[in-house]
């Protein structure tokens, strides 16, 4: 999966696109980076990571990435809520 794709599938999911980064550091949000041991998943707030993991392949920081955006019920868009009527 390339970024575009990633980028897509949690827009998909529902996530805030401003709670996440796919190319480096943005404050106060999940990040993920390239790094010298291949690719770091991190949160970034006022310029400190916090919870930086690496990993060799780019597929298994993808994944974190999706489950910590998952975990934190922050990073989800408000959905319009749907009003069922009867009759």
């Amino acid at each position: 999966m390339n970024e575009h794709r990633l980028h897509q599938r949690l827009r998909e999911l529902g996530f805030r696109e401003d709670s996440y980064f796919l190319n480096g550091s943005c404050n106060e949000a999940y990040c993920l980076k390239k790094s010298a041991s291949g690719w770091c998943v991190y949160y970034y707030e006022r310029g400190l990571q916090t919870g930086r993991r690496d990993f060799a392949k780019k597929s298994n920081a993808y994944e974190y990435l999706k489950t910590l955006l998952i975990s934190d019920a922050t990073t989800y868009r408000l959905l319009p809520e749907r009003h069922h009527g009867h009759g």
